[in-house]
C-alpha cells in the first residue's frame, strides 16, 4: 500500500473511533430539556433495534424513544402484555444507545418493581446511555397504553417511584417522563391530577396517555403546567395531529413511537408475499433498498478500514 493510501485509511480509523468515543459518552438530559425550551415541537421518531437507530439517526430526529411496545415485538414477537423483562429492555438500550450520539429516552414501564426496582432501573438506563425515562402508574403486568383493560397502582405508589428517580439525580441525571395512564383505568380527572401531583415533584414531562378527543387533549394542555407529551399511534384511540397542530394546542414533545415499525412490518409482509409466490423479487427491486446503501448505512467501509489497518 502506498503512503497515501495508508494515511487514508489511518485518517478513516481515526474518524470512526472518535465517533464511537462520542457517541459512547453519557447522554445528556439538559440536552432534552434545552431542546424542550425552544418552544417549538420536539419530535421523537420512535426506534427498537441497532438498525433503527441508525436508520433515525441518519434521518436527524433530534431526540430519539425506544418503546417497550416495539421492543416487544421485535426482540420477542410478543405484545405489549408485561413479557418484556427489565435487563432485556436494558440491554437493547445498550446496543441502540452506542450508535447514535443523538438523546434517547427509553421506556420502563413500571419500573419493574417498588421504587427500590426503579432505582436500580435508573442505574441501568444510565449506563446503557439513555438520556432519559419513562415511568407509568399500570398495575404489573403492563399493557399498551391503547389497548384495552389496563388498572393503575394508587397514586401514592406512583409518586413514590417518580421520588425514586428524581432522588438519583446527580449520580444519574435522566429526563424523566411520568406517564399516567388513569385516562383509561378511571377518568380524565384523575389523569389530569396524577399529572398535576407529578409535576409539582419536579418531573421534567407529564405525559397522560390515550386521551380519546381535542377536547380532551386540550384540558390536558390547559390544566398541567409544564412540558406535556402528546403520543401519536396510528390507528389508536387519540386523534392523530400533525406537530404545528399539537404545539398549538400546548404539547412541547411529541413521539411516534410506532410508525418505522408497523411501516417496516407491511414492507417485510409484501417482500414475503411475492418471495414466496414468485420465488424471487427481480421485478420488484423498486421495494428494496439496494445492497451497497444498505452495507454503507451499518458502516461496511469502517470495518474495511479496520480490517486492513491490522493486516501485516
Amino acid at each position: 500500500m502506498s503512503l497515501p493510501d495508508q494515511q487514508a485509511v489511518t485518517d478513516q480509523i481515526a474518524a470512526f473511533e472518535a465517533e464511537l468515543a462520542q457517541a459512547k459518552s453519557p447522554r445528556e438530559a439538559q440536552t432534552v430539556r434545552d431542546l424542550t425550551g425552544e418552544n417549538r415541537p420536539l419530535m421523537m421518531d420512535g426506534i427498537f433495534d441497532a438498525l433503527s437507530a441508525r436508520i433515525a439517526d441518519r434521518a436527524g430526529f433530534e431526540v430519539m424513544f425506544m418503546g417497550g411496545f416495539a421492543v416487544s415485538a421485535t426482540l420477542l414477537g410478543e405484545p405489549d402484555f408485561g413479557y418484556l423483562t427489565q435487563t432485556e429492555m436494558a440491554e437493547v438500550a445498550r446496543r441502540v444507545c452506542r450508535l447514535t450520539t443523538r438523546p434517547v429516552l427509553v421506556d420502563a414501564d413500571t419500573g419493574y418493581g417498588n421504587a427500590l426496582n426503579v432505582r436500580r432501573t435508573v442505574e441501568l438506563w444510565q449506563q446503557a446511555g439513555a438520556a432519559g425515562i419513562f415511568l407509568e402508574d399500570q398495575v404489573w403486568p403492563k399493557r399498551c397504553g391503547h389497548m384495552q383493560g389496563k388498572r393503575v397502582v394508587e397514586r401514592g405508589e406512583w409518586l413514590a417511584k417518580l421520588r425514586a428517580v428524581l432522588d438519583c439525580r446527580g449520580a444519574a441525571d435522566l429526563f424523566l417522563v411520568a406517564r399516567t395512564d388513569a385516562r383509561a383505568a378511571v377518568g380524565l380527572d384523575e389523569a389530569i391530577a396524577r399529572g398535576k401531583a407529578a409535576r409539582d415533584l419536579g418531573v421534567d414531562a407529564v405525559f397522560i396517555e390515550a386521551p380519546e378527543s381535542i377536547a380532551e387533549m386540550e384540558r390536558i394542555a390547559r390544566e398541567i403546567p409544564g412540558p406535556k407529551i402528546a403520543n401519536m399511534v396510528e390507528h389508536g384511540k387519540t386523534p392523530l395531529l400533525g406537530p404545528e397542530e399539537l404545539h398549538q394546542l400546548g404539547f412541547d414533545l411529541i413521539v411516534t413511537p410506532l410508525a418505522a415499525l408497523t411501516a417496516a412490518t407491511k414492507a417485510m409482509t409484501r417482500a414475503y408475499e411475492i418471495l414466496r409466490q414468485h420465488g424471487t423479487l427481480r421485478d420488484h427491486l423498486d421495494l428494496l433498498v439496494p445492497f451497497d446503501e444498505f452495507t454503507s448505512l451499518v458502516g461496511l467501509e469502517e470495518s474495511y478500514a479496520l480490517e486492513q489497518r491490522y493486516r501485516e
